[in-house]
């Protein structure tokens, strides 16, 4: 498994199977923001992500937000919206924060899966803390002007990948 590799992919969030994380053994799911959890060209969380959340609490999964966004009033607020625990300026693909996550929430890295929709970022920091991982499409294709030349990239690292849920 090389550091671009995800643990799994699925088409988004509401996807992800919160008895088969249970299952595991996981205890912390470390959530992207922007276009995991939040459409970049929206102020707030989706329903059916709302939803997922609630269904991964009430299976007794601990919830932390971890983003690069530099905004912080913006993951602030989302983390309070979701009630979720919050670590902005991530840096990702640095580690740094997801151990910091770990930490704040009691759980090791064979306890802890970050979910994300980035490869170079999320992806790549989840292996580099030594996490797993879930990759999930991005929620809108609206994005910072970076990503979209790492998406171009992250295109070519993911050819012949299927995503769970995703419809041909």
């Amino acid at each position: 498994m090389g550091l671009l590799t995800a643990t799994r992919y699925v088409a988004s969030l509401p996807l992800v199977d919160v008895d088969e994380l249970v299952g595991e053994g996981v205890r912390l799911v470390l959530l992207d923001r922007d276009n995991t959890c939040v459409p970049r060209d929206a102020a707030a969380a989706p329903d059916e992500v709302r939803a997922w959340l609630a269904r991964a609490r009430a299976a007794g999964l601990e919830l932390c937000l971890v983003s690069n966004n530099f905004h912080s009033t913006q993951v602030e607020r989302t983390a309070r919206e979701l009630d979720v625990r919050a670590v902005d300026h991530a840096m990702k693909p640095a580690p740094f924060a997801l151990r910091r996550a770990m930490r704040l929430l009691g759980a090791t890295p064979a306890q802890t899966v970050m979910v994300g929709d980035q490869v170079f970022t999320d992806v790549l920091a989840a292996n580099l803390a030594g996490v797993r991982s879930v990759l999930v499409r991005p929620q809108s294709r609206s994005d910072l002007w970076y990503t979209h030349v790492f998406r171009v990239f992250e295109r070519l690292a993911l050819r012949g990948v299927t995503f769970r849920g995703e419809r041909p």
